[in-house]
């Protein structure tokens, strides 16, 4: 379409914008102290988003792969930084399970010649570290913020429009994710009218 070569970058630099909005209260409260994340769900965040900024580019997704790559340096240095904060650093056998199958990703990729089956895996494995924020906020709709969410669904909007192609390898991992946070967004929105602050 007349128009695409402008508005591609432009949906990518917005993307990195809201991206950039979306990380820096999150990366302060560190910093602060308020914040404690899980260093070892960062760093499996991390190599699963990095990963698929890989397989994006090698895909063709161009100028819309930019904004996941961001992401997931980003998502490793919040990782770094908590880890020399002394953040939450217990390690489950679940956490290495997520690991185990985050690394897996790159065997499948090379065995398949495919990045499609890399991404499929690692969005497998990022929708199911979802799993416990949708327990969380059905306990405690309060204590989760839906304007973080909010900046992510708009960012991975932003992310699909900006791609040059579309194919699972390239559209999977930001159409899924933006899909989660909506259904978290409307989780929390219907639980908080349920339960009183």
């Amino acid at each position: 379409m007349p128009g695409d070569d402008i508005l591609k970058p432009l949906f990518s630099v917005l993307a990195v914008a809201l991206t950039l909005l979306a990380f820096y209260p999150y990366l302060r409260g560190i910093l602060r102290g308020t914040v404690r994340p899980h260093v070892f769900s960062w760093v499996i965040w991390g190599l699963t988003t990095a990963v698929v900024f890989l397989a994006q580019l090698q895909a063709g997704g161009g100028v819309g792969a930019w904004p996941i790559g961001i992401s997931g340096g980003i998502t490793l240095f919040i990782a770094a930084v908590a880890w020399r904060r002394r953040a939450d650093v217990t390690i489950t056998r679940l956490d290495w399970m997520f690991f185990a199958l985050a690394l897996a990703a790159l065997p499948v990729w090379i065995a398949t010649a495919d990045p499609a089956w890399a991404v499929v895996l690692l969005t497998t494995v990022d929708l199911l570290g979802f799993g416990p924020t949708f327990r969380k906020a059905y306990a405690l709709p309060h204590s989760e913020s839906v304007g973080f969410y909010g900046l992510f669904l708009a960012r991975n909007l932003l992310v699909v429009l900006a791609l040059e192609q579309y194919s699972v390898a390239t559209a999977l991992f930001p159409a899924a994710v933006a899909a989660a946070c909506a259904l978290l967004m409307a989780l929390i929105a219907w639980r908080r009218r349920a339960v009183p602050v």
